[in-house]
This record gives structure tokens, C-alpha cells and sequence, in this order.
């Protein structure tokens, strides 16, 4: 029952804050221009879109299975890729639930515990963290002339933002040989949480490690790096190619570096807990288009609306295929997780 008021209050946020930026971003607009410049897109742009949202998501499954190997040797790829399109469908709906379901539906699939599930799982956010600060830090440091408007004076930093991104990659390595360390070190600290919840905390604690060792074998390693690397390398690219269909390499001068600056604006807009999301990309891609590099706020909203209406929509297409081929129950995830007080 608390699980249940618990999301229900969650996702009502989430959808007042989503309605606040959905505000924001198309406030004064004609919502007719947009819609007709919409659908004069040609069809062409949306099936190459697709396809490369959907080899990005391969690509975290990809990744996933290597995070996957200490617990269990030779995932099946489809299968890390139905969960995790199966995770993404049901974030569309209510943000961070879908992490709780992964594991359910990992278990189902490849018989591996929900703990040990959900321990790689929480690794995998740790590496996009860090790794999106490296990605941030790097954009500040290459391409700091568009932010010069704002800071006129964060040329003289850029010194700063590349020892940031050095640092970055020395963290991003420290997580995995040092892992051990880390998670004995704050063990110590299990004694400030209540007696019953310490033994779950230790189990915890454990399943992060079991995600962690997978730095023990070198290949996996190796693998981890190159994955997550050509993980933001693709997002980027499914923001460079938007760009010729508004024709703002040519009217704009828009490269790939701003493609770069866009997705740091779009990474943060999703890392707020609204449905996929919904109102802050709009909002956030839309004022770096016109604010940095003085598109149209017309043409940067209908490219707001129109990348992310591709990406939802492939998460939401393949989700519902793995969905329903694989069986999965949100319901049934979410009693056991609350009936055995575990994640």
C-alpha cells in the first residue's frame, strides 16, 4: 500500500513538472506552425532516426551484458535488450519505476537475482554520472565560445575544464579497481542504520560489488570503457542529424561541436523526474538553439518536439514488443519487491 501512494504522489510531480515546462517552452508559440512543420518532415528522416535510436539502446544492452558477466556468463543480448527497452516503457510512464522492474524481468528471462540484477544497475548509473560529467566537462573545455555570450570570461577556465575531464577519467577508472575499498570503507558506517535494516543494507552493498567485479576480468573492462564512450557518442549523433532537416548547419552554422552542447542541455533535461523527459527536453533543447546559437524559437521548438517524439516512440514501440512477447507484469514485479522488502 505505501509502494502504491508512494508512486502514485511520485508520478503526480512528475507530471506537474513535466506541465510547468510543457508552460515554459510553448508559451506565445503557434502550436498550427509547429504541428505543419511537423508533418512536412519527410518520412525518410523518422526511419533513420528510429533505427539509430533503437542501436544507441543496443548499445546499453551491449554494455549491460559485460556489467551482467560476474553474475552470470553469456547473457543473451536480445534479452538485455528486451529488459532494457521493458525499463525505458515503463519510465515513459512513471520516471525511475522501470528500474525496479528490470530486475523482475531479468530474473524471468535469465534466472538471475533481482539483487544481483539491481547491483549492475545502479553500477550502470554510477558510470553515466560520471561519465556525463566527463562529457559536460569536455564540451566546457573544447567549446566554450557559445557559453561566451553568458560568461565572457570562461576562456580563461578552459584550463580548468580539461584537468575536470582528466580527473573525470581517473574516477571512471578508480570505480572499478578500487571498488573493494570503497564499499568496505562505507560499510563501516552500516552501524547508523537501524539493526533491521542492516543486514539488508549489507546484502546491498554486496550486490553493488558482484556489478563492480566485473572489472576483475580485463576484456569486460576494456568493453565497459569503449561501450559507455560510444554510448553519448551516439546520442550526440541523433542530435547532428536533426540538424539538416531544419537546415541549421547552413543557416545556423550548427556542427557536431553544437550538437555536443545540446546534448549536455538535453542530459541534464532528462536527469529531471519527469516522463521521459517530457517539457524539460523541449524546454531546455529549445532555449540553447535560440539562446547559443540564435535559431529561430519557432524551428528550435518544432526540432525539440520532433527528436523527442522519435525517441519516445521508439522506446515505447519496442517496449510494448518485448512487453507483451516476454510476458512481463508490472504488477507482479512490484508486489514482490514489496513483499520481501528487498530490491
Amino acid at each position: 500500500m505505501k509502494s502504491i501512494i508512494k508512486n502514485t504522489l511520485s508520478m503526480m510531480f512528475s507530471v506537474a513538472l513535466a506541465a510547468f515546462f510543457l508552460y515554459f517552452a510553448f508559451r506565445g508559440k503557434d502550436i498550427t506552425v509547429i504541428w505543419h512543420s511537423l508533418i512536412d518532415v519527410h518520412w525518410l528522416w523518422f526511419v533513420v532516426l528510429f533505427v539509430g535510436s533503437a542501436l544507441s539502446h543496443l548499445l546499453r544492452a551491449w554494455r549491460w551484458k559485460y556489467l551482467l558477466h560476474p553474475v552470470k556468463e553469456n547473457v543473451s543480448l536480445r534479452n538485455a535488450f528486451s529488459v532494457t527497452m521493458i525499463g525505458y516503457l515503463i519510465n515513459n510512464v512513471v520516471p525511475r519505476l522501470g528500474e525496479f522492474v528490470r530486475p523482475y524481468a531479468m530474473k524471468k528471462l535469465e534466472g538471475i537475482s533481482k539483487s544481483a540484477t539491481m547491483g549492475t544497475i545502479i553500477l550502470e548509473r554510477i558510470l553515466d554520472i560520471v561519465t556525463f560529467a566527463l562529457v559536460v566537462l569536455t564540451v566546457l573545455a573544447i567549446y566554450a565560445k557559445p557559453f561566451g555570450q553568458w560568461f565572457p570570461s570562461m576562456a580563461q577556465f578552459q584550463w580548468l575544464f580539461f584537468t575536470g575531464s582528466i580527473v573525470m577519467m581517473v574516477i571512471f577508472v578508480l570505480l572499478f579497481l578500487k571498488a573493494d575499498v570503497l564499499f568496505r570503507f562505507l560499510k563501516k558506517f552500516l552501524f547508523l542504520f537501524p539493526k533491521n535494516l542492516r543486514g539488508q543494507m549489507d546484502k546491498i552493498f554486496e550486490s553493488f560489488l558482484s556489478g563492480f567485479r566485473a572489472a576483475n576480468n580485463t576484456g569486460n573492462y576494456l568493453m565497459i570503457a569503449i561501450t559507455s564512450v560510444l554510448i553519448w557518442v551516439s546520442y550526440i549523433v541523433l542530435l547532428y542529424i536533426p540538424f539538416f532537416i531544419y537546415d541549421f548547419p547552413a543557416r545556423n552554422g550548427l556542427n557536431f561541436g553544437s550538437a555536443a552542447v545540446l546534448q549536455v542541455a538535453s542530459g541534464l533535461a532528462f536527469a529531471l523526474p519527469t516522463p521521459s523527459g517530457i517539457g524539460s527536453y523541449h524546454s531546455f533543447t529549445s532555449f540553447v538553439l535560440t539562446k547559443l546559437f540564435s535559431v529561430d524559437a519557432m524551428q528550435a521548438l518544432s526540432f525539440a518536439v520532433y527528436t523527442h517524439a522519435v525517441g519516445f516512440l521508439t522506446t515505447t514501440v519496442l517496449g510494448l514488443y518485448y512487453f507483451i512477447v516476454d510476458k512481463i507484469h508490472v504488477g507482479d514485479a512490484m508486489l514482490r519487491n514489496e513483499g520481501n522488502g528487498s530490491v
